[in-house]
């Protein structure tokens, strides 16, 4: 019976091995590619308009909002769309970007953008979060 015992928590322990490996194998990297998102920030998402050309939330437009859009140079997110407890987590932003703050009882003036890619979601937080001092 013991000999029965070391052989189940060998197998155990090898198949727990097995999973955790194919699962960081299989899972997709996050991070995505701070130029390009810097491109997207200055450019097609227009995101320099209210959150600055630095992140630091005072945009040209900025003025004309209440509560003001949001820093990234010290970043105190406020939404969290998926209810998980923690505000300005990756999923938190990219529900944000594509699909707007009021949405989510932010600032209706934040629009969703449908538009962006997966990709170019994910590039635009890397380099939303490469602002934070």
């Amino acid at each position: 019976m013991t000999i029965l015992i070391k052989q189940f928590k060998t197998l155990l322990v090898k198949l727990i091995y097995i999973t955790t490996t194919a699962f960081v194998l299989t899972t997709p990297a996050l991070a995505g590619d701070v130029s390009a998102g810097k491109a997207i920030y200055d450019g097609k998402g227009t995101c320099a308009t209210c959150h600055g050309t630095t992140g630091a939330g005072d945009g040209i437009a900025s003025a004309a909002f209440t509560p003001k859009p949001a820093s990234f140079v010290i970043p105190e997110f406020r939404l969290d769309t998926d209810g998980d407890g923690t505000p300005g987590t990756d999923t938190d932003l990219t529900n944000t970007i594509k699909y707007g703050a009021g949405k989510y009882g932010g600032n209706v003036a934040m629009p969703g953008r449908s538009d962006f890619s997966d990709a170019e979601v994910s590039d635009l937080i890397a380099y939303i979060r490469s602002l934070k001092k």
